[in-house]
């Protein structure tokens, strides 16, 4: 199987098998809060990000307790480095923060969405000069 079609397989299969802090975000996010439209288990190249929001270019980690191992870290250091190069910005949250204050996370990922960190230009760029004055 290509590696592509590996991808969005094991994406519908981690659909399936939610975990409970990425169920109670998911239980939110599906409502469009903020009018923003989010999706799970989303493929993003060689990766599947848990969370994704198209309209802010925004990439939602939930993390377990594994993300605190070297290895693990080292791993999620290339995977952000690369989804930053693919112009997506991404935030990081410990599972148990979300079970534990899943408001502030909440609150957190609307003020993301409502106003990332970098917007396209309105209209074309300024015309080059042409060394007048």
């Amino acid at each position: 199987m290509p590696p592509r079609r590996q991808t969005v397989v094991k994406a519908r299969e981690l659909r399936r098998t939610l975990s409970p802090p990425e169920l109670a975000l998911w239980q939110w996010m599906r409502m469009r809060p903020g009018g923003f439209k989010f999706r799970r288990q989303h493929p993003a190249g060689p990766y599947i990000l848990d969370f994704y929001c198209a309209s802010a270019r925004l990439a939602i980690e939930v993390d377990g307790s594994s993300h605190d191992f070297a290895v693990q870290i080292a791993h999620d250091e290339r995977r952000e480095a690369w989804l930053r190069s693919q112009g997506l910005s991404v935030l990081r949250f410990k599972a148990l923060d979300v079970l534990g204050d899943i408001d502030s996370v909440t609150r957190h990922i609307l003020d993301r969405c409502a106003s990332p960190l970098h917007r396209p230009a309105d209209g074309p760029p300024p015309p080059a000069s042409r060394g007048e004055d």
